[in-house]
């Protein structure tokens, strides 16, 4: 995973009428927690947001006045109306415990099925996952270079070592379709996968 840095203050007091002069100081309240005591501190809006945002998916690594430790973002509130976040709960990860995260779904390569006129049906934009923190990578990378009309990546042909993908195993995860004017399946030799990409498997998919 990719990894941001973020330095805070402790809060010596916690509750509502804190949390407000905090917000209006242009800091964001958070909570740092799993393992151990919680640790309450406060960040600046403006390095948070940048982290939230984001499409990418960070550990992060703080430091809290002294206190460095490694965790992702496990719960967030946003103002109802402007959008801006208002408090924010960190997960501190340990090597040797396993996580559960949203990890981003990207496509590479060309499909031959979109060539010939398909349409590229992305159901899942994040998968849910397992694993070690060591061991969740960046992001799922599907190469497309082989999916055809008619044709899907499902779950259970994503290959991740060390992490588990907690999506039912039926699901389609992308697919090329047929589209009004596409023509036949461009038929093209097996490919190796390029090094870096989640293994998977290509199968029919049945039009709705």
């Amino acid at each position: 995973m990719k990894t941001a840095q973020l330095s805070g203050s402790l809060r010596t007091s916690v509750g509502k009428k804190d949390a407000a002069a905090v917000r209006v100081a242009g800091m964001v309240p958070c909570v740092l927690y799993g393992q151990g005591e919680q640790t309450h501190f406060a960040v600046k809006r403006n390095d948070i947001e940048k982290i939230v945002f984001s499409p990418n998916v960070y550990q992060v690594e703080l430091e809290i006045e002294g206190k460095k430790a490694r965790g992702i973002i496990r719960e967030l509130q946003q103002h109802p109306t402007k959008g801006t976040v208002q408090h924010v709960d960190f997960l501190e990860l340990s090597a040797t415990k396993p996580v559960r995260v949203g990890l981003p779904v990207t496509l590479t390569g060309a499909s031959p099925g979109v060539l010939a006129g398909g349409k590229l049906m992305q159901v899942f934009r994040r998968l849910n996952c397992m694993g070690l923190p060591q061991d969740l990578p960046e992001a799922i990378v599907l190469n497309i270079s082989k999916l055809k009309i008619g044709k899907s990546i499902r779950v259970g042909a994503i290959e991740i070592p060390g992490v588990t993908i907690l999506d039912p195993s039926n699901a389609v995860v992308v697919s090329v379709k047929m589209a009004r004017g596409a023509t036949k399946p461009v038929e093209t030799d097996d490919d190796e996968e390029e090094e870096g990409e989640a293994a998977t498997a290509v199968e029919e998919t049945p039009e709705a």
